[in-house]
């Protein structure tokens, strides 16, 4: 992410470049609809993998001492081993605030509810006597997970990430965050703290690509810190560094998604407040200058309305130019459409990360939908709540993968592995297909292998 300059009075005066996509009339094919809704201009990674191939190399080759010099490059520390130490952990949660605590607890609890009713059950099905195939449902060994710095700090993305590796039964979980200058050259404390809250005790001052490397790699060491055991699974966001480094592990770890920018959009009719509409569109938009938010009506009234209230909404924001950049992005704007239905085609072509529905019977249109990362449905579920305490999870496909792909749950951190438990009789009934088949394939010494289980063999 890249920081803004702001200040309080800066978009007083200044109106709200909010474009309007008209599709009104048109009978478009999905891949017309794919074109017409906003997006971000891509930008090219290859100045970012070339930069993010050095410091991977750097960290397998030179571990602590890359890990140092990036440390000093990047964010003006110096350290002689990442490693946060225990007493930090727990002095961040001494001294956090007694309400920042109990909404964590809160978020945490919720969190851990939704997770717990998420994990699949294990399989057994019986095809015939003595012939049973399984499947089971068995956590990763080790995960890493990933929480940024930058603009904010996000407390909320440690509960999202080790919320569901705990319910899933890992039994290892580290976590990188970047060192902070302003404390000592250890992560956030509120981070410190959330990770208190949650048990998890290995905690490393690593920032951007090279914390995905550390937990890819792993890095070796002796001495009383010791080394970063490698893992199994990396999650967590991060900016076009982190993703690019997930991107480029994937297959030596499994990773949750390469997630870029966060996007919200709203389905709204004339039943919309426009006074919500403007606010959850603020408060995605608020996240970063690349943010895209999006409104999709049929009521040229209700965005006429949300313009008016985004002007005023806007004025009064603490982060008010970094709103007025994403709103007036490429990314961001309404969509014009004839009716409800060709908005729901709309949403499906676009697969929000985050789909508010405002509409008439919203349960029944949120039914509708087939891509998004998450549905917010109604006036009191705004996205804020699923940031924050709704129960599910935060992080979720954006840039259009929501048509295929899922957000962060229980599921990221189990593999399903199949047993197959056969007896003699249940195998000799099969027998004869496996040696039609196998022979069809050319590949005859599959049909031996079983063959000389009943002294046929050859």
């Amino acid at each position: 992410m890249t920081n803004s300059p702001e200040s309080p009075t800066a978009s007083l005066a200044a109106p709200v470049d909010f474009r309007t996509i008209d599709l009104r009339g048109r009978h478009m094919s999905l891949l017309e609809l794919r074109a017409a809704v906003p997006r971000a201009r891509h930008e090219t990674t290859a100045d970012a993998e070339a930069k993010v191939l050095d410091i991977i190399k750097g960290v397998r080759e030179r571990g602590f001492e890359a890990l140092a010099e990036l440390a000093s490059r990047f964010d003006g520390v110096e350290q002689t081993h990442p490693r946060v130490p225990a007493t930090a952990i727990q002095n961040a949660l001494q001294n956090l605030d007694p309400d920042v605590r109990a909404a964590m607890e809160e978020s945490i609890s919720r969190a851990r509810r939704f997770a717990e009713g998420q994990r699949p059950g294990n399989v057994d099905v019986e095809l015939a006597d003595g012939a049973v195939v399984s499947q089971n449902w068995v956590p990763v060994a080790r995960v890493g997970l990933y929480v940024p710095g930058g603009l904010a700090v996000y407390p909320s993305s440690v509960i999202m990430n080790v919320v569901p590796a705990l319910a899933a039964g890992v039994s290892s979980i580290a976590l990188a965050s970047p060192p902070q200058k302003e404390f000592d050259g250890l992560p956030h404390p509120t981070i410190l703290a959330a990770a208190a809250l949650l048990g998890i005790e290995e905690v490393y001052a690593i920032g951007g690509a090279q914390a995905i490397a550390s937990f890819a790699y792993g890095v070796e060491g002796e001495g009383e810190l010791g080394p970063i055991e490698p893992v199994d699974v990396v999650t967590g966001p991060g900016n076009i560094f982190v993703a690019t480094a997930k991107r480029l592990v994937k297959g030596v770890v499994g990773i949750d998604s390469e997630a870029g920018t966060t996007e919200i959009a709203i389905l709204a009719d004339a039943n919309a407040k426009p006074a919500l509409v403007a606010a959850d569109l603020i408060s995605q938009a608020e996240h970063d200058p690349k943010a895209a938010s999006v409104l999709v009506t049929d009521s040229e009234e209700l965005a006429y309305a949300v313009r008016s209230e985004l002007a005023l909404q806007v004025a009064s924001t603490k982060h008010s130019i970094r709103v007025l950049q994403a709103l007036s992005g490429p990314q961001s704007g309404v969509v014009l459409v004839d009716n409800l239905n060709q908005g729901i085609a709309v949403c499906d072509a676009y697969a929000a990360e985050h789909l508010e529905i405002m509409t008439a019977d919203a349960p029944a249109v949120a039914g509708r939908i087939r891509n998004a990362g998450a549905i917010f449905v109604g006036d009191y579920s705004p996205v804020s709540l699923g940031d924050y305490c709704a129960g599910s999870n935060h992080v979720l496909p954006t840039s259009g993968t929501a048509a295929f792909s899922s957000g962060l749950n229980v599921t990221t951190f189990l593999r399903a592995v199949q047993v197959i438990n056969y007896d003699r009789k249940a195998l000799e009934e099969v027998s004869g297909h496996i040696v039609s088949l196998s022979d069809a394939e050319d590949l005859p010494g599959h049909g031996d292998a079983v063959r000389i289980r009943f002294g046929e063999h050859g």
